[in-house]
Order: C-alpha cells, then structure tokens, then sequence
C-alpha cells in the first residue's frame, strides 16, 4: 500500500530543523530514508502537490527534492506511474501504525525547543539517594539468577502498598512490573487484542496506546474522552470490543479528570459487558496543587477483577528509570507474566530495588514539585494569551500538557511551520483515532519558564508567516538548473 503524504511527513521527523533551504533539507532526510531501508525499492511516495500540502512548503520544494534524488539514482519518476523508489519492489515485514508523534519525538534536540515529549529531563536527586538505600539490598542477593517477569518482590510489594494508601486494596500477586507504561500497554494488547480485534479508545488520547493497540492490526473504534457512549458501543455481543482504554485522571492531551460517578458508571458497564477496561494511570500523580483527584477507576468496580490499571514513575521521577507496572486480576497476572517472559524475561533488577525506595515517598516528591508544575502551566498559558491571543488554551489541575485550539488551518501543516521557526509541537490529528482534532496542537509545559517564552515567541512568529494557506515559501533552483 503506498505511502499517504501524513504517513510520509510522519517518517520525515524534524526534517527541517537543520540549517539551508528546505529542499536540501528534505532530500537529505528522504536519502536518509531510502539508504536505511525505511523506504524500500519500490515505495511509492506521494505526489509532489499532496507532499507539499502535507509538510506546508511549496511545490517547488518538493519538486526540487525529489529531482535530487532521482539524479542520484535514489528515486524513479514516470510520467503517469508517479515517483517510486528505485530498485524492484519486494515484500518486507508488517508495517506498524506509525503513530504520527511516536518516534521522531525521541529524537535528538538540536536547535530545536521540544514541546511535543513531556517528561523530566534529568534524573532528580530523589533517585539518586534511592539508589544509595538500594545498592545494600543488591549486595545481599544470593541464590537469584534475577529473571523476574513479574518484577522483584519487594517493588511488587512497594506497588501494591501504593494503591493502598490511595484506597485499592492490592496484594503483590495483583502486580507485574514492567519496563515502563509503554511496554505495559504492549504486553496488554498482546494479551487481550486478537488480530484484527475492537479496541475502545477516547478521542483524542496518548498516541503510543494507539501504536501499541495497532501492532495487533486492531480496528481502533475512538469515543469521546471519558468514553461517553462505551455501553451502546458494548452492547451487540458481534461489535464487542477486546480492550477498551482510557486516561482517567490528568488526560493526555486534555488534562481532563472523570469525575467518582463517571468512574462508577464505566466500572460497572465494562463487568457487565466482560470488556477489559485499561485505566492508564501514568500522569495521576501530577496533580496541582489545591486539586482533589478520586482513586483509581478499579477503586469503583465492585470485585475489581475487570479493571487493569497502568502505572509508571516516567512523568513523575525520570523517564530513564524505566520503571511501570500493571495491576490486574492474579489470572490476567500470570498470562502477562508469560508473555513479557518470551520478550526479556524480565526487568532491570538494580532499577526495581531502587524503584522500591521511591514508591513511600511517590507522594511527597510528587507535592514538592507540583507549584512550580502549575506556575509552569500558567506561565504558558499567559504567554500564549499575550502573543497568539486567537489561540483557545483551556486550562487544567494536572499532568503536563495543554490541548490548544488554532481559530484556523491544520495542525499538521503548522506543526511543520513551527518546526522551521526552531519549536516542535504535536499536531492534533495524531492523537485522535477519529480522524478529528485537525486545529489541536498538544503542547507541555514542562521547561522552565524562559524557555517557554522563547518557545511561544518562536511560536508567534511562525504562526505570522503560517498565515491560511501554511506556506512560507522556498527559493529552489527549478528541477531543470538541478539536472544540469
């Protein structure tokens, strides 16, 4: 199946950033792309308008790139068949969804001021000292080759005491630990999503539970958020989902937090219909301060063996941790525990011990840096109103991002105008499975507040060039000065 020009934009990544004019930029990333494989012989690669409209240049700019590549000998065009990559076509592996934000987001920053992937940027001195506490509990270890799959007792233990203090009674059996929330949500669509199955999901939601969901080659059927309309969408046993997922408390992208009743309402309507309901808790401990947040939607459920709760120190303590856990029925335990053992066998043992010295004190650390989380946000939120004033920014009590509304044009196409401006944001229509959310960008507030406002004056700046149309123009040779 050929490339659509968003998938092609998504694999270009922050294609712009570096320094000369677009259309070298664009031709080295597509080399790049067909030297490592990444666009096999044979690809077909979109036409020259459909590109331009999707990554907001000229057609000229892709006219030109494309020409480079084809005096290379990289790329083949005909009058009629369209512009393919060179070589014959030949079969290769299934391809992933490629949620559109998922992978060029971990890229290197350059230049670039990142507010598309929020997390902490360095590890705190919380972990440092657990890591101290930790390393007598390694020194005593005998008799354990350290293959785990179900994580170390004593952070199963740590997790489970966690939930407690929260009001979900949990043993450590109901624990598996895991090597953070992305691969909890991989083991769980392993687990419970049949090739080709139903997946619920909120519109818009975190775009690696949509790339992790895809990997099954999941129909990924989108509700609104809080899933609104999940017992209608259950009730023909035929449409009945595998999964269904949400972001309860502190939603990405919107910040949203269900409210007790809702919570109760969708705990009882998933063990009525026997859907496995994914509580993705990562961001609930971001919590501003002066904000009441409820338990845990298995908190609500009344045995509590439907409910799969997700949970992860990467927003809350460092994203190199590399720390998550599930907690869910001993039965769902046990066949996850099967599973991770056929991919790793288990997790970082040292990083479980200190894990463990952190779980006591989640809480407390998570309050010490919460008024400067929310001074972050408003400080954004300010910023935002004082230079792009058209801009809607709803705010929220927690997590790390804002969802903004643009008052016109496309996410994507800005996003690539804001990438050349030296600022990388998150277009709203990777996040939302509905194929809606065109005029959201997902932005975090995250950096220090100098930061953000260089970030909203670069912001500013490409929003005056974006205009309607999201061109800002390129002075490319014509493809003919190129062959020469």
């Amino acid at each position: 199946m050929p490339l659509t020009p968003a998938e092609l934009a998504d694999r270009l990544g922050r294609w712009s950033s570096g320094r000369g004019p677009l259309h070298l930029l664009l031709a080295a990333r597509l080399r790049r792309l067909v030297d490592e494989g990444e666009l096999p012989p044979g690809a077909a690669l979109p036409p020259d308008r459909a590109l331009a409209a999707a990554l907001a240049v000229g057609r000229g700019t892709v006219v030109a790139a494309y020409e480079h590549l084809r005096v290379e000998g990289r790329i083949v065009r005909r009058q009629g068949s369209g512009t393919r990559v060179a070589g014959p076509a030949r079969p290769g592996p299934r391809e992933t969804t490629g949620a559109p934000v998922f992978l060029h987001l971990l890229e290197p920053d350059d230049d670039v001021i990142q507010l598309a992937c929020a997390a902490p940027v360095a590890p705190p001195p919380v972990l440092l000292a657990a890591y101290q506490r930790a390393l007598p509990h390694l020194a005593t270890v005998t008799d354990d080759i350290g293959y785990r799959p179900t994580g170390h007792p004593r952070l199963r233990r740590a997790v489970a005491e966690y939930y407690a203090r929260r009001g979900l009674p949990t043993e450590p059996e109901q624990i598996v630990i895991t090597n953070g929330g992305q691969q909890a949500l991989s083991l769980l669509a392993r687990a419970f999503v049949e090739p080709g199955g139903r997946v619920l999901v909120e519109a818009p939601t975190y775009p690696g539970a949509l790339e992790a969901f895809g990997e099954q080659a999941a129909h990924v059927r989108a509700l609104p958020i809080g899933l609104d309309g999940f017992e209608s969408a259950v009730a023909a046993p035929a449409r009945r989902p595998d999964l269904a997922y949400l972001v309860s408390t502190h939603h990405n992208p919107t910040g949203a937090v269900l409210p007790p009743l809702v919570r109760r309402r969708l705990a009882r309507a998933a063990a009525a219909a026997d859907v496995p309901l994914v509580d993705d808790e990562v961001l609930a401990h971001l919590t501003f301060p002066g904000q009441e947040t409820p338990p845990p939607l298995a908190a609500y459920a009344e045995t509590g063996t439907g409910i799969v709760t997700v949970g992860s120190l990467s927003k809350s303590v460092w994203g190199g941790l590399r720390i998550g856990w599930i907690r869910a029925a001993r039965p769902v335990v046990d066949r996850l525990a099967r599973l991770r053992a056929v991919h790793d066998l288990g997790g970082n043992v040292p990083a479980q011990l200190a894990a463990a010295e952190l779980l006591p004190d989640l809480e407390e650390h998570c309050a010490r840096l919460a008024a400067e989380r929310r001074d972050r946000h408003d400080h954004l939120r300010a910023e935002l109103a004082r230079l792009l004033p058209g801009w809607r920014v709803p705010p929220a009590t927690g997590g790390q991002t804002l969802w903004v509304r643009l008052p016109h044009g496309d996410g994507d196409s800005f996003a690539q105008v804001a990438l050349r401006h030296g600022v990388a944001v998150v277009p709203g229509a990777g996040l939302d499975a509905s194929g809606g959310s065109r005029r959201q960008l997902r932005l975090h507030s995250f950096a220090p507040t100098d930061v953000l406002t260089e970030a909203v004056r670069r912001l500013a700046a490409a929003w005056r060039v974006y205009g309607g149309d999201g061109d800002d123009g390129d002075d490319a040779p014509s493809p003919r000065a190129l062959a020469v």
